[in-house]
C-alpha cells in the first residue's frame, strides 16, 4: 500500500456583499465602553458585590462584616461599579447605602439566566 496524497479542492467561502459591509462596519465600531464594562465584571469581588446587592441594599460596613475585605478595598470596588453604571448609592444618616441600578440588575439577571441555560 502506498501513501498517496489526495488534494481536495474546495470552493472559497464568499461572504455576501451586504453581510460583508455590516461586518466591516461592526469591526470599526468603538467598543471602549463595552471593554471597560467587561473589565469591571472580570473581578470576582465585584461580581460577589453585585450578587449581594441583588439581595439587598447594603452599606460598606455590612460588606466588611461579611467578607475578609477592608473598607478601603470594598469602597474601591464599589466606585468602579458605580462608575460603570451598575451600582448607585444614597445617603442614609451616616451611611452610604449602595444598590443595583436598573442596568446593573438587568445585566446580572441576564448573565445568571444565560449561565443557567448553559451558554
Amino acid at each position: 500500500m502506498t501513501d498517496q496524497k489526495i488534494d481536495i479542492i474546495q470552493e472559497p467561502y464568499i461572504l455576501p456583499d451586504a453581510a460583508s459591509q455590516k461586518v466591516h462596519a461592526v469591526m470599526k465600531e468603538n467598543v471602549d465602553n463595552l471593554v471597560s464594562l467587561f473589565k469591571v465584571l472580570s473581578d470576582p469581588v465585584r461580581i460577589r458585590i453585585l450578587k449581594a446587592l441583588q439581595v439587598s441594599e447594603l452599606c460598606v460596613c455590612v460588606l466588611v462584616e461579611i467578607t475578609d475585605y477592608k473598607h478601603s478595598a470594598l469602597s474601591y470596588h464599589l466606585k468602579l461599579l458605580k462608575d460603570a453604571g451598575l451600582v448607585d448609592s444614597r445617603r442614609d444618616k451616616n451611611f452610604q447605602i449602595y444598590h443595583l441600578t436598573e442596568t446593573g440588575d438587568k445585566l446580572l439577571r441576564s448573565i445568571d439566566s444565560s449561565f443557567k441555560k448553559g451558554i
